[in-house]
C-alpha cells in the first residue's frame, strides 16, 4: 500500500500531473518474486474432502462467456439454458455467475433467464479494441444498460494508458460508471462496472499495478485481467499482482473491489490454481462470487466433469456435457 496515501482520494486524481505522481509512486513489482510466488502456490493441492465445495464455488463464479461475431439469439439461449441447468442428472449443481455476451444480445439473454438469479453482463466501449470515442462508447454502455444489463464490462484504451494520458483513462472510466448508474435512475437497478485492463498489451507487472489503482479510482466495480481475444490473457503472477493492488487498496480506502482473470482459463487444475491464489492473497473475503470471477466459455464442462467423477468414482462419456 502507498505508504502517505490521502485521506481524500480526489486529491489523487484532481490533475493529471498529481494522477501520474501517485501512479508512478506505487512500490514496483519483483517480478521474480511475484512469478516464483505464483508458481509455489500453483503447486498447492486441495484435498479430496474439500474438492467438491471447491469446484461448486468455482461454478458459482464463472461468467458464461460467447463473445464471437457469429453469436446467434439461439447460441445465447442455449447458453442460458445451460446456466439454468448445468447438469440436467445433479439437479443439485449450482449455476454460474453470469452470462456474458455482446451488448445487442442483452435482452435474449434476460428473456431467457428470468428471475433465475444469474446476472447478465455486456462487453462494451467498443470491445474488445476500445478505439473508439467517448460518445460511441457511453452509447454503447446505454444500450446495453437499457436492455437491462446487470453488469458492464468495459476494456480502457491501452493508447492511452501506454501513452501516459491517465486522465483520459481515469475520466473514461469515470463517465461509463455514471452511464451505468443511470440505469438505477430510470428504475433499474443500475449495472456493476468491471474495467479490463487487457494485461496482455500493458508489458509489464508495473504498467498492471498502475491501471488496477487507476481504475478503482475511478470507481471499478471488479478490474479484469483481459478480453480473451489477445495472444497472452489470464495468468497466474498478473492476478497475483491484481489481487495484491485490492488488498493494499481496501486497507487505503476501505473499498473492497473484485477481480476478475479471464481468457484461457480452461480446466478444473486451472480454476483450482486461482481458488487457491485468492484465498493466500487476500483471504476468504474475497471468495464469493461478489468478489471474485473467472471468464470462461468451455471451463464449466471440465468442473461438471470432475464433479460427476468425485460423485460417481468416474469419469463421463464425451457426450455428457453439451459442446458450447
Amino acid at each position: 500500500m502507498p505508504s502517505a496515501f490521502p485521506a481524500d482520494p480526489v486529491e489523487v486524481t484532481s490533475s493529471e500531473a498529481a494522477l501520474r505522481r501517485f501512479l508512478h509512486g506505487l512500490p514496483g513489482v519483483d517480478r521474480v518474486g511475484t512469478e516464483a510466488r505464483a508458481a509455489m502456490l500453483a503447486t498447492r493441492s486441495i484435498k479430496t474432502d474439500a474438492k467438491v465445495a471447491a469446484i461448486d464455488l468455482a461454478i458459482k463464479m464463472i461468467d458464461l462467456t460467447t463473445l464471437e461475431g457469429a453469436d446467434t439469439p439461439g447460441k445465447v439461449r442455449a447458453l442460458c439454458a445451460k446456466a439454468l441447468h448445468p447438469d440436467p442428472s445433479a439437479p443439485d449443481a449450482p449455476r454460474p455467475a453470469a452470462i456474458c455476451v455482446y451488448g445487442d444480445l442483452v435482452a435474449e439473454a434476460k428473456a431467457a433467464l428470468g428471475d433465475s438469479g444469474v446476472h447478465v453482463a455486456a462487453v462494451a466501449t467498443a470491445f474488445p479494441s476500445g478505439r473508439a470515442s467517448l460518445d460511441v462508447k457511453l452509447a454503447d454502455v446505454a444500450h446495453a444498460v437499457a436492455a437491462g444489463a446487470d453488469e458492464i464490462d468495459m476494456v480502457i484504451d491501452r493508447g492511452a494508458f501506454l501513452s501516459g494520458r491517465y486522465r483520459q483513462v481515469f475520466d473514461e472510466i469515470v463517465a461509463v460508471k455514471a452511464a451505468c448508474a443511470r440505469g438505477e435512475a430510470a428504475g433499474g437497478g443500475g449495472a456493476h462496472l468491471k474495467v479490463i485492463l487487457e494485461t496482455g498489451e500493458l508489458s509489464t507487472y508495473d504498467n498492471v499495478r498502475r491501471a488496477s489503482w487507476l481504475a478503482m479510482l475511478a470507481g471499478a466495480d471488479f478490474i479484469k485481467t483481459s478480453t480473451g481475444k489477445v495472444a497472452v490473457n489470464a495468468t497466474l503472477p498478473v492476478t497475483l499482482v491484481m489481487l495484491q493492488a485490492v488488498r493494499d487498496f481496501r486497507a487505503a480506502t476501505g473499498r473492497q473491489i473484485g477481480v476478475k482473470p479471464a481468457g484461457g482459463i480452461r480446466t478444473t487444475k486451472d480454476a483450482m490454481k486461482y481458488l487457491v491464489l485468492v484465498n493466500e492473497t487476500v483471504g476468504e473475503d474475497w471468495l464469493d462470487p461478489d468478489r471474485f470471477r473467472l471468464g470462461a466459455s468451455s471451463l464449466l464442462n471440465d468442473l461438471l466433469m470432475q464433479r460427476q467423477k468425485l460423485a460417481t468414482g468416474r469419469y463421463s462419456g464425451p457426450d455428457y456435457v453439451t459442446v458450447d
